[in-house]
């Protein structure tokens, strides 16, 4: 929803002070100066992104609308869920999580949460993540390597789609100005019309350039920084994630594991320590 209030506020500004400067709307309608920049810029966008990084970045943009899912209530349904399956591990074993892991979809305690549970990439993550030490395929302390590894692939395909964007971002400008010198020619081929007729096709001309440095700087460059802000917000919570099964693989009890944990969460998100506590009292009553 912010995303859509910025856009309608830089909207409204440009248009608003073009208006005020008595301008009138009419003269900014070129719909070959879009079709010219935007069929470019997306062009050029294809030509340089693998398949995967468009993808991804449909999915980026669609989400920077959205908004970021690893929230508050996210933390508290993930410690929850955490709680539950370490608290289980402990008082019955490791091996009584292999079901749980193997088959997440049918787990009695992954169907508590659904945030959890229909998060596919999370529950990935976190079964990945316990299962070498339920398997003992792994030692403890190997744990934290492998979800580093895993963590450092994460940040890498995030960067990836934001930094396809803000290519497109940057290359805006010079598509404006092809869409402006493509004007001027036409313009030559009318040179000998009334004055008139010259000074819209000039105008039109220069709203190639006026519309590829607000494209650019306008919408594409944020919505670059939003994404990168999104991929951050994830990887912070994933690694919150990762601190957790470490914890616990170094054999500290879910609560201390989960209590250290907290202390890593961003302020905007963290818990209060009573806050924490209710949420155990609730994972153990579910």
């Amino acid at each position: 929803m912010i995303v859509i209030v910025g856009i309608i506020v830089v909207i409204g500004s440009v248009l608003g002070g073009f208006t005020m400067a008595g301008g009138h709307f009419g003269a900014l309608v070129h719909p070959s100066e879009i079709i010219t920049i935007g069929g470019a810029a997306l062009g050029g966008l294809i030509v340089g992104s693998p398949k995967k990084t468009l993808i991804d970045l449909v999915k980026g943009l669609i989400q920077s609308i959205k908004g970021s899912p690893y929230g508050k209530a996210a933390y508290e349904e993930t410690f929850k869920c955490l709680y539950d399956l370490l608290r289980t591990a402990r008082r019955d074993g490791m091996l009584v999580l292999e079901p749980h892991l193997s088959k997440p979809e049918e787990s009695s305690i992954f169907s508590k949460y659904h945030k959890v549970q229909h998060d596919h990439h999370l529950v990935h993550f976190i079964c990945g993540g316990m299962g070498p030490l339920v398997d003992a395929t792994v030692k403890p302390e190997q744990i934290g390597a492998l979800m580093e590894i895993e963590l450092a692939i994460m940040a890498e395909e995030h960067h990836a789609p934001m930094h396809a964007l803000q290519k497109c971002a940057d290359a805006l400008p010079g598509f404006g100005i092809v869409a402006a010198v493509l004007g001027i020619v036409i313009t030559m081929g009318h040179i000998d019309g009334p004055p008139a007729e010259i000074g819209e096709k000039v105008g039109a001309a220069l709203v190639g350039t006026f519309l590829g440095i607000l494209l650019s700087y306008g919408f594409a460059a944020p919505l670059a920084t939003r994404m990168e802000c999104l991929g951050i917000q994830e990887s912070a919570f994933f690694k919150v994630i990762a601190s957790i099964i470490v914890g616990f693989a170094n054999n500290l009890p879910p609560k201390v594991a989960l209590e250290m944990a907290r202390r890593g969460v961003s302020s905007e998100f963290r818990p209060e320590r009573e806050e924490l506590d209710e949420w155990f009292k609730e994972a153990e009553a579910a």
